[in-house]
Parts: C-alpha cells; sequence; structure tokens
C-alpha cells in the first residue's frame, strides 16, 4: 500500500503528499569556507583524524545520517572531512526493516545486516563499514554524544572525546515513548524498538513467546502482529482508538484490514486503556491488565505508541514547544550559525501547507539529509518542498497467503473489493487531496505523488462509480490533464 501525509485532521480529507536567500556565510563558520575546503585537498585526512578537529560532523547514525554521507561523497567532500558519531555498533541503516522482515522467524528468510544498509531502500549503493572506511569518514561507534559547547564549536562523547567541528549536522531522530516504570515498562520481556539491538531482544523473546500483546495501533503495532504471525504466536493488539491507524485510515478501510488480521488469528481489544504490566513469579511480564479491571495474559510485550524527538544535548538550541523538534529554516539551518538539524528531530516549513511539521518517517529522512548537505555544500538555495509519503509492508514472510503493500500520499470514496487490490480517495472542496492504493502496480505508485501533488479537481460521482480500481485511476489521471 502507498500513502503520503503528515499530521493531518483525521476523517476530513487527509492529505497525502504535503510539502513545505541565505549566504553561504551563514551556512559557513568563518574559518570554513566551500572554497577553501575544496581547495585544502587530501593532507586533511591525517590532520583531521590525529586531532580533534573535524570540518563536519553529523550526530546520529540512522538513516539521515547515511543518506547525509552519501551526499557529502557525491559532491567530493567527505574524505578526511566528515565524522559520524553514534549511539550504536553499527553503520546506517535502513531503519524500517527492523518492524518488518528483520522479525521474521529463521526459516522465513529474515533480513539482516550488512543487507540493508543504507543506501539501498533508496536505489542507492549497500553503505558498509568498509565504504566509509574507503571513503575518508570516519565513524565513532557506541559513543554518543553527551555535551555540546556551542560557542567553542565542540562536542563531547560518553567516553570523553572532544570534537570540534565547523558545521554539526544534528540527525539524532527520535526514541521510542515508554510505559514508567512504576507500572511495569522495564519489566523483561516488554520491548520497545528503535534500534537493532532492540529487535535483537525482541527476536530472542519470539522464539520462546508463546502468547504476545501489542499495545499500539498504528505502525509498529501493525507491523510486529503481522511478523508475530509468522511465529505462529497468540497475538492480541490493544489501542484506546476505535479502529486501526485511525490519524490515517477510514472507518471502513481500517475495517477491511483488520479482518485481514483476524483472518490471520489475530485479535483486536479496541477503545482500551492500560492500567498496567504484571509481573509473574520468575519477574517477567506475565499479563496486560487493562483499566476495566480485566488481563490479558501475555509472555512478551510490545509497546508502540509513538515516539519522541531525541533532542539530548542538544536543547539550549531554539526549539518548537508546539510539535517538538529543533526548529529549523527551508534550508535545515537552526538559528544557531553552522548548526543544522534533519530527519525526524527537525520541525521544518512544510512548503505546500505553509505550515511548520515534523515528519517521522524514512522518506523525509533520506530527502532532508541530502537537501540539507546540497545547501551546505553548494550554492543551492531551493526551500525545501516536501510531499509527506506514508507506506507499510505486512505478512511479507515467506509461505504468507496474501503479502500486503500499500502508500498512502496525501469526504472519501473507495473503490475495490480488497481483493486483490483497494483505492481510497480524499476530496475536499472537489479537489483531489490523496490517495491510497494496496496492492497496487509501479504505474499506480507512481501516479500517487502526481495526483497528491497536483490535486486537481476530480468528479466524485465517477470516482465513486468506477467499476475497478484501475477505471478509478484512470479518471483521476485524466483529471490531471484537464
Amino acid at each position: 500500500m502507498a500513502l503520503a501525509s503528515t499530521t493531518l485532521p483525521t476523517k476530513s480529507g487527509l492529505s497525502l503528499w504535503c510539502p513545505s536567500s541565505p549566504s553561504l556565510a551563514r551556512r559557513f563558520p568563518a574559518r570554513f569556507s566551500p572554497i577553501g575546503s575544496r581547495i585544502a585537498s587530501r593532507s586533511l585526512v591525517t590532520a583531521s583524524f590525529a586531532n580533534e578537529n573535524r570540518e563536519f560532523v553529523i550526530v546520529g547514525g540512522g538513516n539521515a545520517a547515511g543518506y547525509a554521507a552519501r551526499t557529502f561523497v557525491e559532491n567530493g567532500m567527505a574524505d578526511g572531512r566528515l565524522c559520524i558519531v553514534t549511539k550504536e555498533a553499527y553503520a546506517p541503516y535502513e531503519r524500517p526493516a527492523l518492524t518488518k522482515a528483520y522479525l521474521f522467524p529463521p526459516e522465513k528468510k529474515p533480513a539482516r545486516l550488512p543487507g540493508f544498509h543504507t543506501c539501498v531502500g533508496g536505489g542507492g549503493e549497500r553503505q558498509t563499514p568498509d565504504w566509509y572506511k574507503e571513503k575518508g569518514i570516519e565513524v565513532i561507534y557506541e559513543d554518543p554524544v553527551a555535551g555540546a559547547d556551542f560557542e567553542k564549536q565542540t562536542l563531547t562523547t560518553d567516553a570523553g572525546k572532544q570534537l570540534k567541528y565547523g558545521s554539526l549536522i544534528i540527525a539524532t531522530g527520535c526514541t521510542a515513548s515508554r510505559f514508567p516504570d512504576k507500572i511495569g515498562g522495564h519489566l523483561p520481556g516488554v520491548h520497545y524498538i528503535r534500534e537493532v539491538a532492540d529487535a535483537d531482544s525482541l527476536i530472542a523473546s519470539l522464539g520462546k513467546a508463546k502468547k504476545i500483546v501489542i499495545v499500539g495501533g498504528g505502525y509498529i503495532g501493525m507491523e510486529v502482529a503481522a511478523a508475530a504471525v509468522a511465529w505462529n504466536l497468540d497475538t492480541t493488539i490493544v489501542f484506546p482508538e476505535d479502529q486501526l491507524l485511525q490519524r490515517l485510515f477510514t472507518p471502513s478501510l481500517a475495517q477491511k484490514y483488520e479482518e485481514l488480521y483476524r483472518q490471520n488469528g489475530v485479535k483486536f481489544v479496541k477503545g482500551a486503556s492500560i492500567n498496567n504490566l504484571e509481573a509473574g513469579s520468575d519477574g517477567r511480564v506475565s499479563a496486560v491488565k487493562l483499566a476495566d479491571g480485566s488481563t490479558i495474559e501475555a509472555d512478551t510485550v510490545v509497546i508502540g505508541i509513538g515516539a519522541k524527538p531525541a533532542i539530548g544535548p542538544f536543547e539550549t538550541l531554539a526549539m518548537n514547544k508546539s510539535i517538538g523538534g529543533i526548529q529549523v529554516d527551508g534550508l535545515f539551518r537552526t538559528s544557531t550559525p553552522g548548526i543544522f538539524a534533519i530527519g525526524d528531530v527537525a520541525a521544518f516549513p512544510l512548503k505546500i501547507y505553509d505550515r511548520m511539521t515534523r515528519v517521522e518517517h524514512v522518506d523525509h529522512a533520506r530527502r532532508s539529509a541530502q537537501h540539507c548537505v546540497k545547501s551546505l555544500l553548494t550554492a543551492h538555495t531551493d526551500t525545501y518542498d516536501y510531499l509527506p509519503y506514508f507506506y507499510s509492508r505486512v505478512f511479507e514472510y515467506e509461505g504468507s497467503p496474501r503479502k500486503v503493500w500499500w502508500q498512502f500520499f496525501g469526504d472519501n470514496v473507495e473503490v475495490g473489493n480488497f481483493d486483490p487490490k483497494i483505492a481510497t480517495f480524499w476530496i475536499e472542496s472537489g479537489r483531489l487531496k490523496g490517495v491510497l492504493v494496496e496492492s497496487g502496480s509501479p504505474e499506480e505508485f507512481q501516479l500517487l505523488p502526481k495526483l497528491a501533488r497536483s490535486q486537481p479537481l476530480v468528479d466524485k460521482a465517477k470516482l465513486a462509480s468506477a467499476s475497478s480500481v484501475e477505471e478509478a485511476l484512470e479518471i483521476a489521471q485524466a483529471a490531471l490533464q484537464s
């Protein structure tokens, strides 16, 4: 299935594709200039790695860092100049895999590193640890930044290492929202997923589990539940809303997906709040107690209730208090010269809707990284024009009777009977604001962003009377040319 959207109002016109002249002096601190940097050549390789001075430092080792590194390489500005600091033990990788194919059981051909290092998800080269070495990029593993002195342009890591930077890119992403310890959020058998280590811990539990409860009816909940089916586990999803993915799905669309999950043995407890997680005699989680006093037995619990920006030592930078994250402009510059923020942690202007937003999605991580680095290294001054896009892939393990992949680009109209495909159109004041297609062809998926960005006037009655998804998309495509 395919989808493009952001934090949009539910039910009334979800929008699927949502896009949001500084001088070079602002982008480059006084002691660094783009021309001087290029002239310095390879003599910087030894100097930059032999002492605490780095020309460019990226803090964070996720998707955004990997795509930023590639853009530095493409502009000839990585070798001996770029340093990445990450708390993880791995080179940057495509994080969405962790709740999808990474969770498959061994016999279902699960994804494993180095298979999904960036930038394979975006059609690029697989950037293994050796790739970074070959490109002259320093990567500091398992040593997160613990402090920052912006006046001295100096970072301090957990291990006490000091790094002086010329330009700093913050790509720290998000951290998973957690249950408080006092209600059992810390119990053995309770899992949160953001990193490889988290997913590895969950896989160890899945191998011994019999009953799993997943808290949260969003992307994480849906994807983990689909993976749990492959392990033949008693699977229950619990969430406070009335339906799956309430922020995005219409009630009838949610009903179709819920039925698909039920056919795979997944149970739903909707409109429910968690009181606490209970521990058994061995200290591990044994049940989920709901606010109404009922309990659901579980030897494994996955919490998928959202995430929050990983601000860490950068809290003194200008923040966006309404949506969270570090405030940046259309070139991802913070209000502090020489400091940029990209990916999930950045609150940026969404040009197409003329508002500030924050997008937690791999597509934005990739694009924001590329846009930021191009702006930093060249005379590129175009404002970031992003069209939010979301997708999910579930039940894709070997032997699954139905593999599901949807994309969403964004009164609604549904076409199709979900066997084998379905489309949903969001229409507001006669304009097509968004399209969701499940099990579409590559050509159909390529049409979606064009529709969502152009927002053509469409005939709702014609769409509603279409006899197939193909016919409905032809009607929408014709509206582009009228």
